[in-house]
């Protein structure tokens, strides 16, 4: 077996969700070698936890997805959730041979399985002890522009790298946000202000996401103003979208384009009425993350970037806004993408991908590579 998934195992069941003697730990994985679910299930038996695996593969999600039904996705749920509330964590090992797998199913299947399901995902979130991660795959290397060899050395490196470097800088970021009230970005054909006044900041530095790092909160639901334009690519629900730009008027996103595919995002957003406004404003910095791969786990990770989320917030986080939707979206500062400043309450906080202040500098990536 590759000693680099052992590696990843012990990442998994001992920093991101600590597992103790006599826990349940449901091992998810979608597309995922054999070999990386029995490296988890023996390390989480080295943890004397209670390992239980699920294995799935897309192509079959696609054709039960083709043709579901109410019924279906009830009995669904009511089994998947009798089975959530007796696991104390979550590892959930993410897979994809063709991120596409599901771009025909129609938008509202797709609708119909996250509303039905939605229990047991609110159960998981709120209950349990999850990490949830990608799996790398010659697809991921493709949306790379990297040999296969090459990205799962990327990967290993990303995956593995020591978080606690990160907690010193993102608690100051934390206590800063949590101080400030008007957030304003700025940026090619971005202008846009919100307030955070009185909202949670939260720390992700390997608890819950691998790859990690980034400070989120949410922006308060009606204060949001101006425009933004997204410099990087996003795939949701099976579908790619290009320069995604809205415009905002009391919080609500009341104009929407995208290259190529304006009404397949014009009909995500009005999945629901929670849907087009904002559920969650992120500030990352994971320094080995340089570049877009069309994979949000990823993605929303990228040193230099910010995202800005569409749709149901966070409950440690809450702004109140309720949604099926939750679709991060992402920009980078960084010069070689155009540049951009972040102000807290008027002051240049981060410019062209960089923190200013010296208490946030630790998040630069030459002190999270020193």
């Amino acid at each position: 077996m590759d000693p680099r998934y052992h590696e990843l195992a012990h990442v998994l069941t001992d920093f991101s969700t600590n597992l103790k003697k006599g826990e349940n730990v449901l091992i998810d994985a979608f597309d995922v070698p054999d070999d990386m679910v029995i490296a988890i299930v023996q390390a989480a038996r080295k943890r004397r936890a209670i390992p239980f695996v699920e294995l799935h593969q897309a192509r079959i999600t696609r054709e039960l997805y083709k043709g579901g039904v109410d019924e279906q996705y009830r009995v669904a749920c009511k089994n998947e959730l009798r089975r959530m509330k007796q696991m104390d964590a979550y590892i959930a090992l993410r897979g994809a041979n063709n991120i596409f797998e599901l771009s025909d199913i129609p938008a509202k299947k797709m609708k119909l399985a996250a509303s039905l399901l939605k229990p047991v995902l609110d159960w998981r979130v709120k209950k349990t002890k999850w990490v949830v991660l990608r799996w790398p795959t010659p697809a991921m290397a493709q949306q790379a522009l990297q040999s296969t060899e090459s990205f799962e050395d990327f990967y290993f490196r990303v995956c593995t790298l020591d978080y606690s470097r990160m907690v010193n800088g993102m608690n100051a970021l934390k206590r800063l946000m949590e101080k400030t009230d008007k957030v304003e970005i700025r940026g090619p054909r971005t202008l846009l202000s919100f307030s955070i006044k009185e909202i949670s900041a939260i720390c992700c530095g390997g608890t819950h996401n691998i790859p990690d790092g980034e400070v989120f909160t949410s922006p308060v639901k009606t204060s949001v103003e101006g425009e933004i334009t997204f410099n990087t690519a996003s795939v949701y629900q099976g579908n790619s979208f290009d320069n995604i730009h809205f415009v905002f008027k009391k919080g609500k996103i009341v104009e929407a384009t995208a290259s190529g595919n304006k009404n397949k995002l014009n009909e995500i957003l009005d999945t629901d009425a929670g849907a087009r406004f904002i559920g969650e404003f992120a500030i990352a910095f994971n320094p080995h993350i340089r570049e877009p791969m069309c994979d949000i786990l990823f993605d929303e990770k990228i040193a230099g970037s910010f995202h800005f989320t569409p749709g149901q917030a966070y409950e440690e986080a809450n702004n109140g806004n309720q949604s099926q939707i939750h679709w991060d979206l992402v920009s980078i500062h960084r010069p070689d993408y155009g540049g951009g400043e972040i102000y807290f309450d008027g002051k240049l906080i981060r410019k062209n991908g960089l923190f200013l202040p010296r208490s946030l500098q630790k998040l630069n990536p030459d002190y999270l590579l020193g």
